[in-house]
């Protein structure tokens, strides 16, 4: 199954507006992690995942496994890594679970949520 990173591109960090870039902390971030991820796994942007308290926000999702969104990342190389990485574990496991002990460390404390998988078209109560 498709592990798929959605990544919110208009999120800016608390400094942002102070620094004077031209571009928003999720557009750089977007850029590294889908040139990191090219070959790999999917990417896509999005306007506002609404996590602003936690940006740099992304979500890491695919059909029938748990989803995760993840924020509080640096617009930088090594969080667009590990960010690529963990959803390279993730589309290899089953059910979307990746064992905390294979966790890039970049990733480690960057957890918001975890959404179980939705269920299959048919099978609701």
């Amino acid at each position: 199954m498709t592990t798929w990173i959605t990544i919110c591109d208009t999120c800016k960090r608390d400094d942002w507006a102070e620094s004077g870039a031209a571009l928003t902390d999720g557009e750089v971030l977007a850029a590294k992690v889908e040139e990191t991820a090219e070959g790999r796994v999917k990417t896509r942007r999005v306007s506002c995942l609404m996590g602003c308290s936690h940006g740099c926000n992304i979500a890491i999702q695919a059909e029938g496994k748990l989803s995760y969104t993840l924020g509080k990342f640096e617009p930088n190389e090594e969080s667009a890594t590990a960010i690529v990485d963990y959803a390279a574990l993730h589309q290899e496991s089953e059910t979307g679970q990746v064992p905390y002990r294979t966790w890039p460390e970049g990733v480690k404390g960057h957890f918001i949520t975890r959404h179980p998988p939705l269920p299959k078209s048919g099978t609701e109560s």
